[in-house]
């Protein structure tokens, strides 16, 4: 009898262990989520497009996302080298 009680004791911890890791995994998921702000976008204004081939000659857009301030985070390649710019709605570069 004193073995089944030890047998049940030693299953029911450790299931209860697993079920807490559980919840602490989903919980970093939503963290990550939260902070991330901008949206992907399909396309980016012309003026956007304009500043970008005037800045960096031959820039080709990989992907874009756009925030609620209307700032737009780019990914480009230039030469064979990616990377991500910040522009305003205008154009204005703000950020390399």
């Amino acid at each position: 009898m004193k073995k089944l009680i030890l047998s049940a004791v030693i299953v029911l911890g450790t299931l209860s262990m697993q079920a807490g890791n559980v919840v602490v995994n989903s919980t970093a998921v939503q963290l990550v989520n939260i902070q991330d702000e901008y949206k992907e976008v399909d396309a980016v204004p012309a003026a956007i497009k304009t500043a970008l081939d005037n800045a960096y000659p031959g820039v080709k857009l990989e992907k874009a996302w756009v925030n609620e301030k209307k700032e737009y985070k780019i990914e480009i390649t230039v030469r064979g080298e990616k990377s991500t710019v910040y522009t305003d709605l205008a154009g204005n570069i703000l950020k390399k």
